[in-house]
């Protein structure tokens, strides 16, 4: 078959990698109707000396190859260092191949047959990136996505590379990390730093929607689907369609929506409720929990299948205690927000105040430190902070050298309570996305105790 004659300027270049003639051709049409230069190749050994022999913009390939795995062709790109995104194509129902390549480090996949229009989709989403700044669009809203978090201990320095790594993916991520530790924000700043920037950031709070109305939440509906459905409606995937679902609190999925999210991963398409027919869907998955997925497989509550399908790669936010020496660039920078947003100049922090910030450990990360500093603004006189406007529970190292020393960390015994109770809360509130009525039915408290429970221990 006659290639399309290159055009060295603004012609993109696309490796074809598959044996069987009929899906290569398919594969060539498609892409030389879209504007774009082809390069076929049946083997992975024809494959790998057409890479070290030209450059390319994209590389498209079959897992399985006649004297080997497509698989070898992602390690080599990535071992090689090759500024190249590639895709690769799988058996239908061979989603364990899929994920192999993804967690190697490819783009995308795609599985056969062969729909065109999620490879044309996959195409103009790859083609889109690039490299060097992760997007125009992404480009101009790199600031604020650095600004997300600062410091410079290793534990972040690491989450930031692996953030940067995985703004040049389309594989489905977890996020883990106590709550607080900043999961949504990681998810905003791949988001932010990818080629999906100028398409919608879609935050969804898995535990926060009733089971009856998951289905047509996340899918949406036809009118008339359903009692009470009047009009025609949008759901997440809808929304987040070219750009990026993150799914928070997701272990808070019922089994029921577990088994229908795991279809809509694996085909790529979405079914309205009320709709006979189903739509193709470009939609990237971020998924966290505070909980432990593993365990929650291991106990029957998550399904195995979607826990490989979501947690293609992980991204471990570290907890606040694990970066102690950002704790004064983060408070200041919180100070600063705050104080703007009160019309106040920047406040001091008494250096007794920041050693015992240095100190705590934080059960509520960096949201926590934001409540406990907007509080201690609030309680000193605007212009200087001391260490009793923290209000913070004794946790020095000298306490907890005593604590330690007298066997444990249960005593004295009302401040052991009062963390665990605190912890709860905090966590409750982190579900619910701060809906106070909401966390005190979690918690199984009444409204007027959590509000006690809160002003007692100095939640904001």
């Amino acid at each position: 078959m006659a290639m399309s004659k290159r055009d060295t300027g603004s012609t993109k270049h696309v490796l074809v990698i598959d044996d069987e003639p009929d899906i290569r051709e398919l594969l060539e049409l498609t892409l030389l109707r879209m504007g774009l230069e082809v390069t076929p190749a049946g083997t992975v050994k024809d494959a790998l000396a057409k890479l070290a022999g030209q450059h390319f913009d994209l590389c498209l390939t079959d897992m399985r190859l006649p004297d080997g795995e497509g698989l070898q062709i992602v390690q080599h790109i990535q071992k090689q260092g090759l500024d190249i995104p590639i895709a690769v194509i799988t058996a239908y129902g061979s989603t364990e191949n899929a994920v192999l390549a993804l967690k190697a480090g490819a783009f995308d996949y795609l599985s056969k047959p062969i729909v065109l229009e999620q490879l044309r989709t996959l195409i103009k989403s790859a083609l889109n990136l690039d490299r060097s700044t992760a997007g125009t669009a992404a480009a101009g809203r790199k600031g604020s996505a650095e600004s997300r978090f600062l410091g410079a201990s290793p534990a972040l320095q690491t989450a930031r590379e692996m953030i940067d790594k995985l703004a040049r993916s389309n594989a489905p991520v977890y996020i883990t990390g106590e709550s607080g530790s900043g999961k949504e924000r990681a998810a905003r700043m791949i988001h932010e730093k990818s080629a999906r920037a100028a398409k919608p950031f879609v935050p969804v709070n898995c535990g926060a929607i009733p089971e009856n109305l998951m289905e047509s939440e996340f899918f949406g509906y036809k009118k008339g689907a359903f009692t009470g459905a009047d009009q025609e409606r949008e759901g997440f995937f809808q929304a987040a369609n070219g750009g990026t679902l993150f799914l928070d609190e997701v272990a808070d999925l019922p089994l029921m929506m577990q088994v229908k999210l795991l279809r809509v991963i694996q085909e790529k398409k979405v079914r309205k409720l009320g709709s006979p027919s189903e739509e193709t869907m470009d939609v990237r998955i971020i998924s966290a929990t505070h909980q432990n997925l593993g365990d929650c497989v291991e106990a029957g509550r998550f399904r195995q299948d979607l826990y490989y399908r979501l947690n293609v790669i992980e991204l471990r936010m570290p907890p606040l205690r694990e970066m102690r020496d950002d704790i004064p660039i983060i408070a200041e920078a919180v100070l600063a927000r705050v104080a703007e947003q009160l019309g106040l100049g920047l406040p001091t922090l008494d250096p007794a105040a920041l050693k015992a910030l240095m100190h705590y450990d934080f059960p509520g990360n960096v949201r926590e430190l934001e409540n406990i500093l907007e509080r201690a603004l609030a309680l000193s006189d605007g212009q200087h902070i001391e260490e009793a406007d923290l209000q913070l529970t004794p946790s020095s190292s000298e306490d907890e050298s005593f604590i330690q020393a007298a066997g444990g960390d249960k005593y004295p015994l009302q401040d052991y309570l009062d963390r665990i109770e605190k912890e709860a809360i905090l966590e409750a509130l982190e579900k619910t996305r701060f809906n106070r009525t909401a966390a005190a039915k979690v918690l199984g408290i009444t409204f007027r105790s959590m509000r006690y429970r809160m002003e007692r221990l100095s939640i904001n």
